[in-house]
């Protein structure tokens, strides 16, 4: 079955590159964050946080094992909760004006994000922010081949920036979210450290939990790296190519991880099993989409989070109006999954299966419906909004978001079944709630 769906086609991509940084995980592994930064060859050290770590218990066991090493460190905590184009342009100057040979970060996925383009835009500057964005939104301006030492330590269970070469950001003057993507982008080492999810409050456990869901389950049904057309130059091959057999390795566990663990992280926090084993789902769910791509999950999240009012999340100290990404992400899966299940239904009843789905008396054909039966099932136990009403949508907005979404070309394109603004107007339309 897997070998079937990667089977070649007349011009496609015959080829899959895979890219991941150098992991540690484990309890306690920030300590070695000096070592780590020394290793890199780094002496002056730019630690991205953000400003409620700044003040944290975890800045501190980074803070000092990168002095303990004899570093010299600046810190920049400049960063919105969501990463933006303003928090880079900030965290551009900081770099630009730093003289530093190497990054720290330590945060969620904002944090690495804006450290990722902070580097790229503060030592190669463009005349247009968007220079750098593929086309139509930007220019499709070449990037460089390199950058700073980048060592990334996450605090959240679920973005897996450590182990992408992306960057999503919200255009502030479009008040939406795009993607820069490029292999410079991706850290040299992350330290992944579950202590650091112990303390989340459980809204924030559900949010970053439903984005490694929705991760690993975008990655698996993907469209096949087969099915791009082949990229002759190897130096111009993007990392989000498709599912490939690498990708499907890593989102398998994370799925499995996801069916097992979620439930239980979310609703008690005293369950550090489960919480640390979301930790390591979410590194591999990255690891899996770093190098294969997400698609109409993610693409449909950026329509709610352009077009969102008067919203706001439990668990999250951020004003009006604000709808955290992981949960932007899954209020409009089950309906996602519904409607891509046609275009790969044996992957679709696979991933089902990993997320412990009932299966029984069912087959592929089923996979649609069994899929989002289950997704339904976890966000009701985990208390999430219920569709798209939930996060202040109804019926009248529809238009409005898929107009929104459509801009999400690659991603879209992504998706194992051919999708257009109609489609995606059914979908929203069947989102509204479960």
């Amino acid at each position: 079955m897997g070998c079937q769906y990667f089977d070649p086609c007349d011009h496609g991509a015959d080829t899959f590159t895979i890219a991941i940084p150098k992991v540690t995980f484990g309890r306690g592994c920030l300590a070695e964050a000096g070592a780590r930064a020394l290793g890199l060859g780094m002496n002056r050290v730019a630690l991205f946080t953000d400003a409620a770590l700044h003040q944290g218990p975890y800045f501190a066991t980074v803070m000092e094992s990168l002095c303990a090493a004899g570093l010299d460190v600046a810190v920049f905590d400049e960063i919105t909760i969501e990463a933006d184009d303003a928090s880079v342009e900030r965290g551009a100057a900081f770099i630009a004006e730093g003289n530093f040979d190497g990054v720290v970060s330590l945060g969620g996925g904002s944090v690495m994000d804006v450290a990722k383009a902070s580097m790229l835009y503060g030592l190669h500057p463009v005349p247009d922010f968007l220079d750098y964005f593929a086309p139509p939104l930007g220019a499709g301006k070449p990037m460089p081949t390199e950058l700073l030492p980048h060592l990334a330590c996450p605090t959240t269970s679920g973005t897996g920036s450590e182990c992408t070469s992306i960057s999503v950001l919200r255009i502030n003057e479009l008040k939406t979210k795009f993607v820069l993507a490029n292999p410079v982008l991706l850290a040299q080492q992350a330290l992944i450290d579950p202590v650091c999810c112990a303390s989340l409050p459980p809204m924030v456990v559900a949010s970053t939990g439903f984005d490694l869901l929705c991760h690993a389950l975008e990655c698996y049904t993907a469209k096949a790296f087969t099915r791009w057309a082949r990229v002759d130059d190897p130096n111009k091959r993007p990392l989000i190519q498709g599912a490939n057999p690498w990708s499907d390795l890593a989102a398998r566990k994370a799925l499995e991880i996801v069916g097992e663990y979620l439930e239980r992280g979310v609703n008690d926090a005293a369950d550090t099993q489960a919480r640390d084993q979301l930790m390591w789902g979410a590194s591999l769910a990255g690891m899996a989409f770093g190098n294969s791509g997400t698609h109409l999950g993610h693409a449909l999240s950026y329509g709610v989070t352009h077009l969102m009012q008067d919203i706001t999340t439990n668990g999250y100290a951020v004003g009006s109006p604000f709808v955290p990404h992981g949960i932007s992400v899954v209020v409009s899966a089950p309906a996602i999954f519904r409607y891509t299940a046609a275009g790969a239904p044996e992957r679709h009843f696979e991933a089902a299966g990993y997320l412990q789905a009932n299966l029984k008396g069912a087959a592929a054909k089923d996979s649609g419906e069994v899929l989002a039966t289950r997704l339904i099932e976890l966000m009701r136990k985990t208390g999430v909004p219920n569709g798209l009403s939930g996060v202040g949508f109804g019926p009248a907005d529809v238009p409005a978001l898929a107009a929104s979404s459509a801009r999400q070309v690659r991603a879209i394109a992504n998706s194992p079944r051919e999708t257009n603004l109609v489609d995606i107007e059914n979908i929203y339309s069947a989102a509204i709630s479960y």
